[in-house]
């Protein structure tokens, strides 16, 4: 069994501005949006450095991805604040900042017999004319996390949302995976 490891590479907040945002405006000003709002009705913003985007509503509501830190994603924020800024918007609050989702990647350490897990594990999916990797729904108590599990040990996990989270739930399914390797079908 080799080494276990997984990394974040996404964390999804949103948080709210508490004021209203002029998308027109804005889109017309900064060089870094997007807007269209007979397809959506939220503007996009991408930010160069943490390499980020958002998506800013007229509400105020706010939706950041791509950060892999919540150091990132403050930083994300705190630029998204500035350039409202430069068109006269003046944000005093904090935005309180809440997690939707986490998604990490990494290793079980072992090569993985996808046909088997899908008979043996519960909550599974697995099509593989259709695609190479497993989903596998872990529901266990409090952890909750999805799992695209592919043959060669690799993992993504999606659901979770907080880092400790994912560390949980990456044990969790080791252990799942180490019952179900024990077992005689």
């Amino acid at each position: 069994m080799g080494k276990r490891e997984i990394t974040v590479v996404n964390i999804v907040v949103s948080t709210s501005l508490n004021h209203d945002i002029p998308l027109e405006k804005m889109n017309a000003m900064l060089s870094n949006t997007e807007y269209n709002p007979e397809q959506f009705p939220g503007l996009v913003i991408r930010i160069k450095e943490p390499k980020t985007s958002a998506l800013i509503f007229g509400s105020g509501k706010v939706v950041c991805t791509g950060a892999r830190s919540m150091d990132k994603v403050e930083e994300s924020i705190r630029k998204i604040i500035k350039s409202l800024e430069k068109i006269g918007i003046k944000i005093t609050i904090k935005p309180e900042i809440k997690i939707q989702n986490i998604v990490a990647s990494g290793t079980v350490g072992m090569d993985l017999n996808l046909n088997t897990l899908a008979m043996k594990l519960n909550n599974t999916e697995y099509e593989p004319e259709q695609f190479p990797g497993l989903v596998y729904k872990l529901i266990d108590g409090q952890i909750k996390a999805t799992f695209l599990l592919f043959s060669n040990g690799k993992v993504v996990c999606t659901g979770t949302k907080s880092e400790e989270e994912v560390n949980r739930a990456l044990d969790r399914l080791i252990e799942n995976l180490k019952k179900v390797a024990s077992k005689k079908v």
